[in-house]
């Protein structure tokens, strides 16, 4: 069927008014809307500088675990709502979750490296979980948490029961190494940022994640003004995107550590990752693991994160239909994801 081009061009005009307007509105209902998180906050059971130990269950006596999140963005995508937090869901299952709150870099962290962040922080926090609770804890790392979690898991085995790995990337040019080059590439054109600031600022990471799906903005904003904004989508959507625009710098140090080691060089699949001079070797860790890979993830391609299952010796693998972000506050996460890893933790001696 033959189409007239100027009644095309007028359908492509209308409808790109219509999402535009639609665009804007979605943006001043969410600046407008009255959700703020109000959950009551946990015991602090140790902190040193700007990063804090939280306890969510200070009186069960179940399985410590100590849960790791990036150091990009802030803890609390693990406990975002009351009917959507991961951690306070395993305190009422049964176990002790404690989660690193890393804050804001201070003085002193934003000269830290990765091997400070490990050795000086998530191994005393891993020193005082363990001397609080009556069994072996298990370590759970997310995203770039995973990583951190990994070091610290092969350095102190003998003191943990196991080791989940949640969206965690390992071989960073598993799935489109041209893109990680050029991550390492940006990262060395920010030197002069780094220098100045100490730290990559939070609205740079922004932007670079936001390269990774440029249209993403625009297409969630215009389905929140499709939304009642009394309902529970959106009310989660708020709650999601307030979490999204909370994040945290990033050490110099290690922004130059993961963007020429991890992105440029792919040190970790490498072999050539080190803490304190000694590599970090996934297969070195003999007890259980548990690696979950997403199958929808955009952050971290599932082949990166599922070089960890090949590599790991006593691990199991999850694939859950979900992305990075939905796997843990998604309406299927609790069946999906919370489910599953409760059950491996149980069944760890």
């Amino acid at each position: 069927k033959k189409i007239n081009p100027d009644t095309f061009a007028q359908s492509v005009e209308r409808l790109s008014r219509e999402r535009a307007a639609a665009f804007i509105t979605g943006i001043e209902r969410y600046r407008n809307h009255p959700y703020y998180r109000d959950l009551p906050e946990p015991a602090i059971l140790w902190s040193d500088g700007t990063t804090r130990l939280l306890d969510y269950a200070p009186d069960c006596g179940g399985r410590p675990i100590l849960i790791v999140p990036s150091l990009i963005n802030r803890h609390y995508i693990l406990d975002l709502k009351a009917d959507s937090s991961f951690v306070r869901w395993l305190a009422g299952a049964g176990f002790r979750p404690f989660i690193v709150d890393w804050g804001v870099p201070g003085e002193a962290e934003r000269g830290f490296s990765l091997t400070d962040y490990i050795c000086q922080r998530l191994e005393p926090a891993l020193d005082r979980v363990t001397d609080v609770g009556s069994l072996p804890p298990a370590i759970i790392g997310y995203c770039m948490g995973g990583l951190l979690a990994l070091g610290l898991a092969v350095r102190n085995q003998d003191a943990v029961s196991g080791l989940a790995l949640l969206a965690t990337p390992w071989d960073f040019h598993a799935e489109a190494p041209e893109q990680a080059r050029a991550m390492a590439t940006i990262g060395a054109g920010l030197e002069s940022q780094l220098q100045f600031f100490g730290e990559l600022p939070t609205d740079l990471l922004q932007t670079l994640f936001s390269g990774l799906d440029p249209l993403l903005a625009e297409r969630k904003f215009v389905g929140f003004a499709a939304l009642e904004p009394k309902s529970e989508e959106a009310v989660s959507f708020v709650a999601l995107e307030d979490w999204v625009n909370d994040g945290v710098p990033l050490a110099a140090p290690v922004a130059r550590e993961c963007f020429a080691q991890w992105y440029g060089a792919n040190s970790p699949a490498r072999g050539e990752w080190r803490i304190e001079d000694e590599k970090v070797d996934p297969s070195n860790f003999k007890k259980p693991s548990l690696v979950v890979t997403p199958s929808s993830d955009r952050i971290v391609p599932p082949k990166s994160a599922a070089a960890l299952g090949e590599a790991l010796p006593n691990a199991a693998l999850l694939r859950p239909a979900a992305g990075h972000i939905g796997m843990i506050v998604g309406r299927r996460a609790e069946t999906k994801v919370w489910r599953p890893v409760a059950d491996w933790l149980r069944a760890l001696s």
